[in-house]
């Protein structure tokens, strides 16, 4: 992995990575050179083009992703997007864009895949005879709710899906846009078949303006965690990441806002740096925080055995050691004063008793529609 223009990164407004890092996977290196050909001015004040976002509709192969991880309290997920443009730099996702030949950096925010036939292939694996039901994590890797799901309305088709079959589903966001589906969710809900989690990170709107750009804002997220909350739905909230002295001060008062707004739980992660992550999120440290960078990556290796990132189930979302144990006391203190529930319980409130498999029909001439969930097929 090249380390190129490690000292000339430029922030660029409305994103979160400063650079357009290379993938693990490329072989070659690439650094922009200006010769003085390409332009009549030379002022280097001159402001260049915000890089533009790039919506590439995808006919996926497969819809459902089943994990195996210990860490994590579902087995089954649904993403139906693949790159996000929130732009959270610490986002775990981005290592995923070098699969596709792009960078984990600025690519990973403004080259979005849209799964354009996730509501179809959903409805195939539930048709399925073998399937057997349980709750779907939905928009866990990218959120389901970035800004193209306005338009695109994919995650909303899933979610119609899913109620048509009386399917258990959990949704985790950073989107005001959640708001939208209420009169799907809080019918879902009133049937123990839908919950939600908001992601808060911060408190603090001007750190969230760079960690986070595009996504909500602190204080709207706390809205819709009241709107999700008063409309029936269960919100529970995801405090993460836990970056040391950046948002870690916030910890316990993000705990005392989620409690007044209405949330029934919460849990944290402390920050994870995987991959091509380290390196940009310690870009994004150099160019917002300089005055503080090596202090925060310095507490990041003490919970992580001098490495910036260790993968080890277990210890991979809380860390180890005395700061990982601090935090780990600050957040329950925090939680049992406030009188919030934990992790553990996030999905035991979901029912799946009540699936209902959906009747796709086979024959060519029919193949891409469906009947109703119980109504028999006739041809």
């Amino acid at each position: 992995m090249s380390d190129a223009g490690w000292h000339t990164v430029k922030i660029h407004k409305g994103r979160g990575a400063v650079s357009n890092l290379q993938g693990r996977y490329e072989t070659l290196a690439r650094e922009a050179f200006d010769d003085g050909w390409s332009h009549e001015s030379h002022d280097e004040d001159e402001a260049a083009p915000p890089p533009q976002t790039q919506i590439i509709e995808e006919q996926a192969k497969s819809i459902l992703t089943r994990n195996a991880s210990p860490d994590i309290p579902f087995n089954v997920s649904l993403n139906p997007y693949r790159g996000c443009e929130h732009g959270c730099i610490y986002c775990f996702a981005r290592p995923t864009h070098s699969y596709l030949g792009l960078s984990p950096g600025l690519d990973f925010e403004r080259q979005i895949y849209a799964k354009v036939n996730a509501p179809e292939l959903l409805l195939r694996e539930l048709a399925k005879p073998s399937y057997v039901a349980e709750p779907i994590a939905l928009g866990v890797n990218t959120d389901a709710y970035q800004p193209c799901e306005r338009e695109l309305r994919i995650t909303r088709r899933v979610l119609e899906v899913l109620r048509d079959c009386a399917h258990p589903v959990a949704l985790i966001t950073k989107s005001a846009l959640i708001e939208r589906d209420i009169d799907l969710l809080a019918p879902m809900a009133a049937q123990r078949l839908a919950m939600t989690a908001v992601t808060l990170t911060t408190l603090d709107p001007a750190i969230a303006c760079t960690l986070e750009p595009r996504a909500a804002s602190p204080a709207r997220r706390l809205r819709v965690i009241r709107t999700l909350t008063d409309a029936g739905i269960p919100v529970h909230v995801s405090i993460a990441p836990v970056i040391p002295f950046i948002t870690e001060p916030d910890l316990e008062r993000i705990v005392e806002a989620v409690t007044e707004a209405g949330a029934i739980s919460a849990h944290y992660l402390v920050l994870r740096l995987p991959w091509e992550v380290s390196p940009l999120f310690r870009q994004w440290l150099e160019a917002h925080f300089p005055d503080r960078a090596q202090r925060v990556m310095n507490r990041v290796q003490d919970m992580r055995g001098g490495k910036d990132y260790d993968a080890r189930f277990g210890a991979r979302m809380r860390g180890e050691g005395v700061w990982a144990d601090l935090i780990r006391q600050r957040f329950e203190k925090a939680v049992q004063r406030c009188g919030l529930g934990g992790r553990a319980g996030q999905f035991k409130g979901l029912d799946a008793s009540q699936f209902r498999p959906p009747v796709v029909a086979t024959t060519p001439q029919r193949r891409q529609k469906t009947a109703a969930p119980g109504q028999l097929d006739l041809f």
